[in-house]
């Protein structure tokens, strides 16, 4: 499966933005979905990440009640909405899906080098 995220942007502390990540190639139902993001001499970090049937969304205490993750296997979409943004959550944002059993997926849904599939980075830039 083929992903591109696309979507970010330059927004102030406190604004909104939703990210896409659009999928092609593959079937798209059968993969899990995760956003991780890397900010500028940090390492790449979990986001958030849902199942292939988009429940049970699991997200980092950094995000939670702010970030919600979403997933359109009708449309082949998945989507990052992100509200209440801080100049913390400046970062190149990324996309990446992989098939999983569910055993192995709830052992790895947070770990980057668990899925072989990544879009290239969308950049978010939250100003103060």
């Amino acid at each position: 499966v083929q992903l591109q995220a696309f979507g970010g942007g330059l927004v102030q502390a406190g604004d909104s933005l939703r990210i896409s990540c659009a999928a092609s190639g593959g079937t798209f139902s059968a993969y899990a979905l995760a956003w991780f993001r890397q900010a500028p001499g940090k390492e790449r970090e979990f986001v958030a990440s849902v199942t292939w049937k988009g429940d049970f969304p699991y997200y980092a205490h950094s995000v939670k009640g702010r970030f919600t993750i979403s997933k359109d296997n009708a449309k082949n979409m998945g989507y990052l909405q992100m509200n209440s943004l801080k100049t913390e959550d400046t970062a190149a944002y990324y996309c990446a899906a992989d098939r999983f059993n569910r055993g192995s997926y709830y052992a790895q849904l947070d770990v980057s080098s668990a899925y072989a599939y990544w879009g290239q980075g969308t950049q978010v830039t939250v100003s103060s």
